[in-house]
Parts: structure tokens; C-alpha cells; sequence
């Protein structure tokens, strides 16, 4: 039986290559292939320039090509979503590993909650509360 993985971001949005206009210099397609690919925008760029340098008329149609055939990213507005750019890159490059460190941080976090459910609901708790309303 095959597993599924689902996908955490909304709808296939992360799942098709987009030209990023927010981040775009030119046409967006960089931050579009960066994003894609979970890479560095600045790595990305400076690997299309020299690409430029070496294969020029080539690297150019392709950029163009690109620029004009794919479509922009259906962002939602910035004061609706949180979105942080690096768990996003590490769940595009490692969707394993970091799953793995969030599941780790979930079972951190529920550990605290059951101690502080523990503290909150013994009779110690309840005691020391009752001394406090007594000062007032």
C-alpha cells in the first residue's frame, strides 16, 4: 500500500512552477524556479547570469520563454497569511526531515501542557491559590 504525503501549503500552489512577482527582478522567473526548487533567489540568479555569460542567446530565448508562458503566483494577501519563506525552502528541499523536526516540536510542546496541566489541576495548585486570595 502506498503512502500519501500530504501537502501542507494550500491547494497544488507549491506543487506547479510559478513566476514569483513579489520577488521578481525581471520577469520573476528565478524566484519562481528557486521557490520551486527550494533554493536560495540569489544562488538561483547568479547561476542564470553566468549561465548568460556562457550560453547567452540560449539562457535568453529560455528566460523569456518562461517568463511568458508561465503563470504568476496566486499569492493571498500578506496580512492574511504567516508565511515563513524558510520553512517553506526546507520542506521543498527536505520534506522528511523536516516534518520530523516539527513532529519533534509537537511532542515537545504536548509534554509542557501535560506537566503544566498536572501543576494546574493538583491540590497543591489549588491550595496555594486559596492562600493568594487570602492576602488580598
Amino acid at each position: 500500500m502506498k503512502r500519501r504525503h500530504q501537502n501542507i501549503f494550500i491547494g497544488n500552489m507549491r506543487n506547479r512552477l510559478y513566476r514569483d512577482s513579489e520577488n521578481s527582478v525581471i520577469f520573476g522567473v528565478c524566484a519562481g524556479l528557486a521557490d520551486y526548487f527550494g533554493f536560495d533567489v540569489k544562488l538561483t540568479r547568479i547561476c542564470v547570469a553566468i549561465g548568460g555569460f556562457c550560453f547567452f542567446p540560449t539562457v535568453l530565448v529560455i528566460y523569456v520563454i518562461l517568463g511568458l508562458l508561465l503563470d504568476d503566483s496566486p499569492h493571498a494577501p500578506r496580512e492574511e497569511v504567516r508565511d515563513d519563506p524558510e520553512l517553506r525552502r526546507r520542506v521543498r528541499s527536505e520534506p522528511h526531515a523536516t516534518l520530523r523536526s516539527v513532529r519533534h516540536r509537537f511532542r515537545e510542546l504536548d509534554r509542557r501542557l501535560q506537566r503544566l496541566e498536572k501543576h494546574v489541576t493538583s491540590k497543591k495548585y489549588r491550595l496555594q491559590r486559596e492562600f493568594d486570595g487570602l492576602g488580598d
